[in-house]
C-alpha cells in the first residue's frame, strides 16, 4: 500500500500544533493574551467572595479562623456580612445548617484547611441527610504546592464528594464568581444540601504577597532553571489575569421540582372519596418557596388529621384539633388514604411497615430516591410525585375548596391524644427514687417558655421525651438534627436559631451526654451576645443506650457519666449556670423565669437540673 509522505506529515503537524494549543490552553496563555493581570492591584479573591455572598442575602457566615481562610473573613465583615466565630468548626457548620432552615436562604460555614475541614464531616453530613442548602467554604494548600508536603495539605475534594451536591476547587481567582454563584444555586434546587468550594490559599491574597512567597527567589541555573522560572512566572500570571474585571455576582436561577396539574388532580380525587385520611408532614414542607403560614391556611382547609415531623413539628401551631400527636401507629392502620407529604419511609416508620396495604398513598417528595424508600419491600404508593410538598399541598386544598375532612375522624384520633396525654401527665407528677421527675422539668418549661420561643433538640432520653411533651408554638420553631441523629447540633442549632431570631427565646433542650459537644459555645453566647437557655436533663448516664443494653447484655459500661457541676462551666465561659435537685424543686418555676429575665437582658442561661429515672420511654429503639 502506498503511504503518502505529505498526508503523514500534515497530520502530524496538525497533532503537535493541535498538542500545543492545548497546552496553551492549559497554561492560560490563551487567556492571557486578551486579559490583563494587575500586577499592582490591592485587591485579593476573598474581595470576590464576598461580593457573591452579599449579592446572595448572606447575612452571616461562621467560622473557626485560620490563615487560609482570612482575607474572606475580613472582605465579608467589610461588605457588612456578620463573622461569627465558635470554638469548634463543626459548630460553626451546624449554625449556618440552623440559618439555612430558619431564613430560607444559604447557610455559610467558612473553615481553614486540612483539621480544619475534616473536624466539619459530620455536621456536613447532618446536612445532606436534612436536606438543608449549605455552602461550606474551606482553605487549601497553594496551587502549586498541593500534593508536595504544604502545610495542612489533604485531598479534601475526595473527602467532601460524597457528602455534597457539588463540589469545587478554584484554580484561578477569576473563577470565584461563577463557581460561587453556580455552587449557591445547586446547594437550593432540587433537593436542597450542602455544597463545598475548596479556595487555595494563593487565590485568596494579593498578588504582591502572592509573588513574594510562591514567586522563584534563586531561580536554579541553564536551561532547566530558565523553564522552571518561565513556568512559575507563567502560573503565577495566569492565576491573576482578568481577576479584576466586571462579573456578574446575582443569584441564578434555582430549580425546584413541582407536581404535574395531571398529578395534583389525581390526588384531589383520591382525597376527595377518603373517609379516614391522614397527613404526615416531613421537614421538607417547610422549604421554599411556599411560605409556612400558606401551608398552615391550606392544612386547615382540608381538615385533615396530621402527624408532624421534623422541621414541620409547629407547623399547626399549639393546639390545632387536627395535630395529632400521639398513637400514631394505630391512627396509620386505620386510615383508608396517606399523604407523605416530604415524609420518608425509613426507621422512622418502620421502614413502610406501619402502613395499611389497603390505604390509598400519596407520596410527595423532591429527592426520588427518598420518595420510593422501601417501596420494593413494605408498601406501594398509589401516586408518587417528584416534587415540592409544601407547593404540592398549597395546590391540593385550592383544588379540593369546600372539601372538609369528616369531623368523627379527627375529632376520635384527638380524643385519643387526649387521653394518652392525661397518661403522660401523671407519670409527670409522679416522684421519682432520687432527684427530679424528667417529665415534670418539661412540662413546667413547656408551659412557662414564651409563645415565641424557638426549641433545639439535643440528646436522646430526655429529648425523646420532649418531643412528646413540649409543644412548638408555630411553623419554623422546632430544630432537631433529622434522620441523621447527631448528637452535638444543641450550640451550633441555637446559636444560628438566636441570630435569626434574636427577638425570640431560644431553647436548648440538651442531655447531659449530648451537653458535653458543645458546652464551649457558652463562651460563643456570651461574646456575640446571644443569650440562649439550655436546660439539661442530668440523669448522669447514656440512658437512651443504657436502657437497653444493661438488660439485653447485663453490663452498664460505658454508659456512666457523674452529676457534673455543668452549671459552674457555664459560669465560667461567661453565662450564668443554675443548679436545680429536689431541694430547690419549688423554685423551679421562679428559676426558669429568672432565665428568661436573663435572656432578655442579654445573658445566656444553663439550668443543670438533677433528673431521675422513668419508665417513660421503655420499648423506644437506639439502633
Amino acid at each position: 500500500m502506498d503511504i503518502d509522505i505529505g498526508t503523514v506529515l500534515g497530520c502530524s503537524l496538525g497533532i503537535v500544533l493541535g498538542g500545543l494549543v492545548l497546552a496553551a490552553y492549559k497554561l492560560g496563555l490563551l487567556y492571557q493574551l486578551f486579559h490583563k493581570t494587575e500586577t499592582k492591584s490591592p485587591r485579593h479573591g476573598g474581595e470576590s467572595v464576598a461580593e457573591v455572598l452579599r449579592a446572595h442575602g448572606v447575612k452571616f457566615v461562621f467560622t473557626l479562623v485560620g490563615g487560609h481562610i482570612s482575607p474572606i473573613l475580613v472582605a465579608c465583615e467589610k461588605l457588612g456580612i456578620r463573622i461569627v466565630d465558635t470554638r469548634h468548626e463543626a459548630t460553626a457548620v451546624f449554625a449556618a445548617d440552623a440559618v439555612a432552615r430558619l431564613s430560607g436562604t444559604v447557610g455559610v460555614a467558612a473553615v481553614t484547611a486540612g483539621p480544619g475541614l475534616t473536624n466539619t464531616v459530620t455536621a456536613v453530613k447532618n446536612a445532606q441527610m436534612a436536606e438543608s442548602p449549605l455552602l461550606l467554604i474551606g482553605g487549601a494548600a497553594g496551587t502549586m504546592l498541593q500534593g508536595r508536603g504544604a502545610l495542612q495539605d489533604i485531598d479534601q475534594m475526595s473527602l467532601f464528594k460524597p457528602l455534597c451536591k457539588f463540589c469545587a476547587s478554584v484554580r484561578t481567582i477569576r473563577e470565584i464568581v461563577p463557581i460561587v454563584r453556580k455552587a449557591l444555586a445547586i446547594a437550593q434546587s432540587g433537593t436542597p444540601g450542602p455544597v463545598f468550594v475548596e479556595f487555595p490559599i494563593d487565590t485568596l491574597y494579593p498578588y504582591h504577597l502572592v509573588s513574594k512567597e510562591f514567586g522563584v527567589k534563586n531561580p536554579p541555573k541553564g536551561l532547566m532553571g530558565k523553564i522552571v522560572t518561565w513556568y512559575l512566572q507563567n502560573h503565577l500570571s495566569n492565576l491573576f489575569a482578568g481577576a479584576w474585571e466586571s462579573r456578574d455576582v446575582s443569584p441564578l436561577p434555582v430549580q425546584i421540582p413541582q407536581a404535574t396539574d395531571d398529578q395534583v388532580q389525581r390526588c384531589i380525587e383520591l382525597v376527595s372519596r377518603a373517609k379516614k385520611p391522614v397527613i404526615l408532614l416531613g421537614s421538607q414542607a417547610t422549604l421554599p418557596p411556599t411560605p409556612a403560614e400558606d401551608i398552615r391556611k391550606a392544612l386547615e382547609a382540608l381538615g385533615i388529621p396530621c402527624f408532624l415531623g421534623g422541621m414541620s413539628r409547629g407547623m399547626l401551631g399549639k393546639d390545632s384539633p387536627i395535630h395529632i400527636r400521639q398513637n400514631r401507629r394505630d391512627a396509620l392502620k386505620d386510615a383508608d388514604l396517606v399523604v407523605l407529604a416530604g415524609t420518608v419511609c425509613d426507621f422512622r416508620l418502620s421502614y413502610g411497615r406501619v402502613l395499611n396495604r389497603h390505604s390509598k398513598i400519596i407520596a410527595v417528595n423532591r429527592d426520588k430516591s427518598q420518595l420510593l424508600k422501601n417501596s420494593d419491600m413494605f408498601w406501594k404508593p398509589t401516586v408518587a410525585i417528584q416534587g415540592d410538598a409544601g407547593s404540592f399541598l398549597d395546590r391540593l386544598s385550592k383544588g379540593l375548596k369546600g372539601y372538609k375532612c369528616p369531623e368523627d375522624w379527627p375529632q376520635s384520633l384527638k380524643q385519643g391524644d387526649i387521653t394518652k396525654e392525661q397518661t403522660n401527665r401523671a407519670k409527670a407528677d409522679e416522684k421519682t427514687e432520687l432527684h427530679l421527675n424528667p417529665l415534670g422539668v418539661l412540662h413546667r418549661v413547656d408551659e412557662l417558655m414564651a409563645e415565641d420561643s424557638i426549641i433545639v433538640a439535643d440528646g436522646g432520653d430526655f429529648v425523646g421525651s420532649a418531643a412528646y411533651i413540649m409543644r412548638p408554638r408555630g411553623p419554623l420553631r422546632w430544630l432537631d438534627p433529622g434522620a441523621f441523629g447527631t448528637l452535638g447540633v444543641g450550640g451550633g442549632f441555637a446559636l444560628g436559631a438566636k441570630l435569626c431570631r434574636p427577638e425570640s427565646e431560644v431553647w436548648i433542650v440538651y442531655g447531659d451526654g449530648s451537653l458535653g459537644y458543645s458546652v464551649a459555645e457558652f463562651d460563643t453566647f456570651t461574646r456575640h451576645k446571644t443569650p440562649v437557655i439550655a436546660v439539661v436533663g442530668n440523669d448522669a448516664c447514656w440512658s437512651q443506650i443504657s436502657r437497653e443494653q444493661v438488660p439485653m447484655l447485663g453490663s452498664n459500661v460505658a454508659c456512666g457519666l457523674a452529676f457534673t457541676d455543668y452549671h459552674t462551666v457555664a459560669d465560667g465561659f461567661g453565662g450564668i449556670g443554675h443548679l436545680i435537685g429536689r431541694e430547690n424543686e419549688a423554685q423551679l418555676d421562679d428559676i426558669i423565669k429568672e432565665a428568661q429575665r436573663l435572656s432578655r437582658e442579654g445573658r445566656a442561661t444553663l439550668l443543670n437540673v438533677l433528673i431521675g429515672k422513668t419508665n417513660f420511654r421503655e420499648g423506644s429503639i437506639s439502633v
